[in-house]
């Protein structure tokens, strides 16, 4: 019976005929050049700046060359916020109801089915499925995406796969990222192909507010009084990105927000404990008044928020780092490095132009990292080893 079952679901999935379209994003022009690359390599690196639409893309793009019919096309995103988000934008790009064709599977929660061609994951899940089934056999293509984050799951899953599609020629790896160094990515997958996709064309204004004012909700409001003193807010690109640390900073920002613009503004808060429900607030924008969007950097590239004409960036995250002295592995309070301040930026200017302010100097981003330590260079290394033993993911010394 059980045979019979999966032969039926198979028969199911090859039958499969979705209508495949996809709507003005830039990397529609580099549509042939991604489908050729995809067809002829085993390893392709993508490298889309913000907004190009690669994220969403470039699985319709798989599925329209036929893939995902005799397996399952694996797509990964850092956070589960966005991968609930993505597969949810994805299935109603293509017309189907989320847990059909088009799934996901994060801790805690899942809509998938057998028949499902894409499923969307975090890095961590797909790391767990490595440990049940060491050759990912069930899976035809696997898309890492954010990889310029350099998370420890993204580095485990980027070695892993390495060896991995050596075993298993019939696997097609697919890397993508916004700011990654494509040379390096390219050079660790034996000269993979790259392709480079620009993101909108439309100008977006920096603003630097350096001020002796230390009171950083001061300058937020300073700056939401300037926008509605100097713009009209009701263009497309309408509403503010208010970038925060965290879940206590960004409910401290909202209570005060609420009480300062309550009649003027939409105050919506989102971070990753936040409920579906409260979640799809964000990505659903109503008519009435213009919103307060206040995110952590799950805003900077994971998500993309729509409607978003402003941006207010404070210039800092918090980073897991572990201290040497205490023993101790602490969130930190620490500045953004230039990519990550410019993938703020990016946030605006996608619909129509847009205005982004840095509460900090020009002199103090030029001052910082160009990028961010990766992870494994912030983590306790018995950890590191502990968890690439737990994960049978070979030899340290390997």
């Amino acid at each position: 019976m059980e045979s019979l079952t999966s032969k039926l679901i198979m028969q199911e999935r090859h039958e499969v005929n979705l209508d495949i379209t996809y709507p003005d994003l830039p990397i529609v022009e580099h549509l042939a050049d991604i489908k050729t690359l995809i067809s002829n390599n085993q390893v392709v690196i993508i490298v889309g700046e913000t907004g190009s639409g690669k994220t969403t893309q470039i699985p319709k793009i798989c599925l329209e060359l036929g893939l995902g019919r005799k397996a399952t096309i694996c797509h990964t995103q850092p956070r589960r916020i966005a991968a609930r988000a993505v597969a949810s934008r994805i299935a109603t790009e293509l017309s189907v109801p989320l847990g059909t064709y088009v799934g996901y599977v994060v801790r805690f929660d899942e809509r998938y089915s057998d028949k499902s061609l894409l499923k969307l994951v975090t890095d961590g899940i797909l790391l767990s499925e490595i440990s049940s089934d060491p050759d990912l056999s069930s899976y035809e293509v696997v898309i890492i995406d954010e990889a310029h984050e350099r998370s420890l799951n993204v580095d485990f899953l980027l070695g892993y796969l390495k060896t991995l599609i050596r075993r298993r020629p019939d696997l097609k790896l697919i890397v993508t990222s916004a700011t990654i160094d494509a040379a390096v990515f390219s050079k660790h997958f034996d000269e993979a192909p790259v392709v480079e996709v620009g993101g909108r064309g439309y100008p977006v204004e920096t603003r630097y507010i350096d001020s002796a004012d230390n009171d950083e909700h001061q300058l937020i409001i300073d700056c939401i009084n300037k926008i509605r003193k100097e713009f009209s807010l009701s263009g497309p690109a309408k509403d503010v990105l208010i970038f925060q640390p965290g879940e206590r900073e960004i409910l401290e920002l909202s209570r005060l927000l609420k009480s300062s613009f309550q009649d003027v503004f939409e105050v919506v808060p989102l971070y990753a404990r936040l409920s579906m429900r409260d979640q799809s607030k964000v990505f659903s924008a109503k008519k009435g008044k213009n919103r307060l969007v206040i995110s952590t950097n799950v805003a900077e590239t994971s998500l993309t928020v729509p409607n978003i004409g402003f941006v207010i960036d404070p210039g800092f995250a918090r980073i897991s780092r572990y201290s040497y002295r205490s023993k101790l592995q602490r969130l930190v309070l620490e500045p953004i490095s230039q990519a990550s301040a410019e993938q703020r930026k990016g946030r605006c200017g996608r619909i129509a132009s847009g205005v982004c302010y840095r509460l900090y100097s020009e002199e103090d981003l030029l001052s910082r990292e160009h990028f961010a330590d990766p992870e494994i260079k912030r983590a306790n290394l018995a950890q590191v080893v502990l968890s690439m033993y737990s994960m049978n993911l070979g030899l340290i010394q390997e």
